[in-house]
This record gives structure tokens, sequence and C-alpha cells, in this order.
């Protein structure tokens, strides 16, 4: 058997007792306390209407994605603001979708991007989409496993193997070895583990938010996609939607009056909507739902509980929606940061 399954694994904060080494990253993530709430983030797929090459277009949403992983945002949600009458009705899935539908090419990348990296190859088939994933950013979430930091979850897929204890399932954690588990579950699944124990020995699966619900970890970003704006609302995963939306525009409210520094939010899932070039004005406009109740223009604030500016004044004519994302999460992380 393998070394690493048998030994003691340090559950600390991996520092160690040496000097501090001033040319590697110090930050290391700490159980922060269980929490049950969440914050979500809506995004449109005209951020990527302007753009003509492949290129081009993985720009934006590596943009967006590196902004959820800094913020610990728990969920990501693309929305489709195009005008239905120009959606091509008919896609090959199979092929690239960047022209053809930016909905799905933007949730592939944001899922590619937050599952950890050694388990891609066997969870994302070669796909056109990811021609250019090379040029992707590295997100280095907690769940992404480096080799000197051991938290007491990890994110594992099955393989497929005979485990030498002749029963469970062999689980590749981005170690040298896989670990067994006593579980039978079929190969190329992906699991969060939690360690009991503080060893490799006796890994049980755990639902994949208990990193958050239990320690109150950030553990990566779930991934949907919605055909219209009214769509993000009516389809959240909570049984009782998000308690608290915000939508951003540049002819909303000053976020410092809205939410003043001293004001901490009460919510238990908090959704931030951004438009594209056009706005969330142009969203709702090509809401079939919500042109048959009357909201577009002027009225598509009455979407949200609050109607926010995050940039007065701002200098330049237009802030593009990835550059938003970051000001926003910026202004408003006082909402829900307790630091």
């Amino acid at each position: 058997m393998s070394d690493h399954r048998t030994k003691k694994r340090k559950l600390g904060d991996g520092l160690g007792n040496g000097p501090l080494d001033t040319f590697k990253p110090s930050a290391r993530f700490q159980p922060l306390g269980g929490r049950e709430w969440t914050v979500s983030v809506a995004v449109p797929t005209s951020v990527i209407a302007d753009c003509v090459t492949a290129e081009q277009r993985i720009g934006p949403p590596s943009r967006i994605a590196r902004a959820l992983a800094v913020f610990a945002i728990d969920e990501v949600v693309v929305f489709d603001d195009s005008p239905v009458n120009s959606r091509l009705p008919a896609v090959d899935y199979d092929s690239y979708t960047g022209d053809t539908d930016p909905c799905h090419f933007m949730e592939h990348l944001f899922s590619y991007m937050e599952t950890p990296p050694f388990m891609r190859k066997g969870l994302f088939p070669l796909h056109p989409n990811l021609r250019l994933q090379g040029l992707l950013p590295s997100l280095d979430m907690p769940h992404h496993p480096h080799r000197d930091e051991q938290l007491p979850y990890m994110e594992g897929m099955t393989v497929a193997g005979r485990p030498e204890s002749g029963s469970g399932t062999l689980v590749d954690i981005g170690l040298r070895q896989p670990i067994t588990i006593k579980d039978s579950i079929p190969p190329k699944t992906r699991l969060t583990l939690n360690f009991p124990n503080q060893s490799f020995e006796g890994a049980e699966p755990v639902h994949p938010t208990a990193p958050r619900t239990d320690a109150g970890y950030h553990w990566g970003f779930n991934v949907r996609k919605a055909s219209c704006l009214s769509n993000v609302f009516t389809e959240s995963p909570w049984e009782d939607g998000y308690d608290m939306s915000i939508g951003t525009s540049e002819r909303g409210v000053p976020a410092s009056k809205a939410f003043p520094p001293t004001r901490k939010a009460k919510f238990n899932h908090l959704l931030i909507v951004f438009g594209g070039p056009r706005g969330l004005e142009y969203a709702a406009m090509n809401d079939p739902e919500l042109s048959d109740i009357g909201i577009g223009g002027g009225k598509t604030k009455e979407l949200f509980d609050q109607w926010i500016n995050v940039l007065p004044d701002q200098g330049s004519r237009t802030i593009r929606t990835d550059e938003a994302v970051y000001i926003a999460l910026t202004e408003l992380r006082h909402l829900w940061y307790e630091g």
C-alpha cells in the first residue's frame, strides 16, 4: 500500500515552522464557520456579442470566472439576452458554439474552469470550445488541490480498477496514487470527500455543499444557464428562490447610497445581475414573458429589490461587463463579508 494512504494528514494551515517565503503566495484557506447563505451572479451572453474570433470570445468569460473565484461566489448564471428571432433553431453541441449558442459556450467554459485541473481530461471530452483551453486562467480555488496544503475536504473523480482490498471504489484526488472508498460508484463520477480520521483512510463522500454549509469553505461555483432574464429568477435552484436581488445599471442609485458601508444585508440567497453592452433593459426587451407584462425600458428596475450604479461619474463612456463584475463585487462585498 502506498505510504500516502496510511500516514496521518496534517490538517493545518500548511505554513510549517520555517521562515516565511515572501516569494510564494502566503494565503491559506481556513474554515470560517458553516453557512447556508449564498451569493449568485448572473451575466448575459451579449458580453461576447462583439467578439469575432475564438481568441476574443474566451476573454470576457475568463475574466468573469477569475472574479467569481476571487470573491468566493457560489453560483453563476448565464442568461441569453439576444432577440429570440435571432437565435439559431438547431445547434450541433459537438461543434464550436461560440458563435451559434453563446449561452452553451459560456456555460461550457465556466464549468471547465471551475473543475479541478486534474480531473478535466476525464470529465470533459475533446471539444472545439476548449481548443484554446491553454489560454484560460487558473482559478486556484480551495478545491483545486495543492500538494503542500491539505484540507478536511477534497474533490475526487472515481476511476476504473480494483482496489487492493477487493471492494469499494478507487478515487483520483490529484495525488500520485488513488485512494479507496468503501462505496461502489461508477467511473468518471465527481465526488466531494471528507476525511473524518485526518488520514486518507476512511474518506467519505459527502454532499457537494458540505464544505460550505459545515465549515464555511468557498468550494467553487455552480453553473447554470437560462434562456432569458426572467428564467434567472424562476429557475432558481433554491425552493424559495432569491430573497434579495440587485440589478446593476448606470441609471441606478449609487451603490454607496443604497448600501451604506456600515449596513449588513440580511438574506439567504443573494443575486446580483449584470447587463451587457446595452444594459439590462435590452435583456428585458428580448424576454417574451417580461414583454407580456409590460416590463422593459425604465420599468426593468421593478424586477429587482435594488437598482444600483456601482461606479457613478465613470471616466469612460462604457464599462465592460467583465469590468463591472469586479467593480460591483468590490463595492458590495461588505454586504456579506464579516472581515
